[in-house]
């Protein structure tokens, strides 16, 4: 329920189909395929987050499939990927843009179907995922989160990454199973210990641990709030889907932080005008307040990640 103070916030109108033709520009689903590695850190920069494909059910976010197809009609889910020869190009352009560090993965829904987030955006959202002390080697236990194997799995990559898959399995013992392997590297990377750099069809995906790959973003991470963070986060998001529910906000980030959580972040913006009710068909959206001057733009928390 959002609080009395942040429904005083004016409302202003949108129709259903300008909504769609917003959302449409902002994630390249109009004619504007995504082609090149300049165009791919764009859309990244630009949307803040994204799939690599969409999921059933939908989640309210772009994906990179549709960005490069330039449309959605008849686009992937993960389990037909191998199927269609527009995923294999997708992938290696995807490929391209976590080596040039315009973008980092995440572990947030599926992990078979890569969920980035912008270079830019990704301090904030290490500060709501990731650990405080990354250096130091996981603890395994029942209240740790990690296994024994994933303990293991960290020290050799901490040691000798970046490693490829096949690589590190040979070093764990060639009898791993691969699925016991795969549920330890998500352990690691739900907690963003590790990430992955880099992949080839002979060797499969390259991991690291994410405090040497990309040291100066977690080294941000570790000094934002959770509350700071959070913030903005939402209005990043928000600037990414042009105006949702408030439940669908915190559906999207309910799989980092509680739902409570998100409520206050979304009033206390609300509060502050940095978010702004607006009227589509029957329902009551929020969006990103648009900026009206310079002195208002001057004005804006520093901590809100703002279109660019």
């Amino acid at each position: 329920m959002l609080s009395s103070q942040a429904r005083c916030v004016l409302i202003k109108y949108m129709t259903d189909s300008e909504l769609q033709r917003a959302r449409f520009h902002k994630w390249h689903l109009d004619g504007r395929p995504v082609r090149t590695l300049d165009e791919a850190r764009e859309f990244i920069e630009s949307a803040g987050f994204c799939l690599m494909y969409p999921l059933r059910p939908p989640v309210l976010v772009p994906t990179f499939i549709g960005a490069w197809v330039g449309a959605d009609d008849r686009l992937p889910t993960w389990q037909h990927a191998f199927e269609d020869p527009r995923a294999q190009q997708a992938t290696d352009l995807m490929v391209r843009v976590l080596r040039d560090k315009a973008a980092h993965e995440a572990n947030l829904f599926d992990e078979n179907n890569n969920f980035l987030v912008a270079g830019s955006v990704f301090p904030y959202f290490y500060a709501l995922a990731g650990e405080r002390n990354p250096k130091q080697p996981p603890k395994p236990g029942p209240r740790s989160g990690y296994s024994q194997l994933a303990a293991d799995a960290f020290e050799i990559i901490r040691r000798e990454g970046p490693i490829s898959k096949a690589k590190l399995r040979e070093k764990l013992g060639g009898e791993l199973s691969l699925p016991a392997l795969d549920h330890a590297l998500g352990e690691l990377w739900s907690k963003l210990r590790i990430t992955r750099v880099d992949y080839t069809p002979n060797e499969g995906s390259s991991w690291d641990v994410l405090y040497r790959w990309s040291a100066d973003t977690v080294r941000e991470g570790i000094g934002l709030s959770v509350a700071q963070a959070l913030s903005a986060l939402v209005t990043k998001y928000l600037d990414c889907v042009t105006a949702a529910e408030p439940v669908e906000v915190e559906n999207f980030f309910s799989h980092v932080v509680p739902r409570s959580r998100v409520r206050e972040a979304i009033n206390a913006l609300l509060a502050a005008r940095e978010l702004s009710f607006v009227r589509v068909g029957n329902r009551s959206l929020i969006q990103v307040t648009p900026l009206k001057s310079a002195s208002t733009r001057e004005s804006r928390s520093p901590t809100t990640v703002r279109p660019r």
